[in-house]
């Protein structure tokens, strides 16, 4: 039996960060997993880019408050969902996945937590599991499923490598070029059919 393994930000709703960097008008948050593989280090930074400006979580869900899936997502998942078990699995956080959950119609999400003190403060994250993604995939994989897998990012790339078939979705040039033997897509009906293969 075969579970697809998808990242969200990138993938099915734009990037989150980016969004509110644009929104808070401070370019330093623009940075993602696209750019930076480490992402420890790429929270660490962003929790101080949020300390310096005096930004809570409050006003971070209040940008994705206003942000939608991209379009053809919900379609996509929906159709991908009648003849495969799908779930989710992304390095956000669970204040900020919710609201976008429910625009996805309730997908399975394996996620992160923040950890935000009584003020309000991003005070720090609790990661569900080291290197998320590739350990996830292990487990299905080691209670018998076969994993389909597709990405955006570098923090993908593990997953991606792991499963029976993996797939670039929406990626960078440099990554594509880095990895050119993962297929990439631009278009959900191409990611689509390439699964169906899979499974078929």
């Amino acid at each position: 039996m075969y579970i697809t393994c998808l990242d969200l930000e990138g993938v099915l709703v734009p990037e989150i960060w980016i969004a509110f960097a644009n929104a808070s008008g401070i370019p330093e948050l623009t940075k993602t997993t696209r750019d930076e593989p480490d992402y420890d280090k790429l929270m660490k930074f962003r929790l101080q880019i949020l300390k310096e400006h005096g930004i809570g979580l409050k006003e971070i869900q209040e940008t994705i408050a206003t942000i939608d899936p991209m379009p053809g997502a919900r379609e996509f998942l929906d159709e991908l969902r009648s003849f495969c078990q799908v779930i989710i699995i992304s390095d956000t956080f669970t204040q900020f996945a919710t609201p976008l959950m429910k625009k996805l119609g309730w997908p399975t999400i394996f996620c992160n937590t923040l950890e935000v003190s009584e003020s309000g403060d991003i005070t720090g994250y609790c990661m569900r599991i080291p290197d998320s993604k590739l350990t996830t995939v292990k487990a299905l994989q080691s209670i018998g499923f076969d994993t389909i897998a597709s990405g955006d990012s570098y923090n993908d790339l593990g997953m991606i490598q792991a499963s029976k078939a993996g797939f670039l979705f929406r990626s960078t040039e440099q990554i594509k070029s880095d990895y050119p033997e993962f297929p990439a897509f631009e278009e959900y009906a191409d990611l689509m059919s390439a699964i169906r293969k899979v499974i078929n």
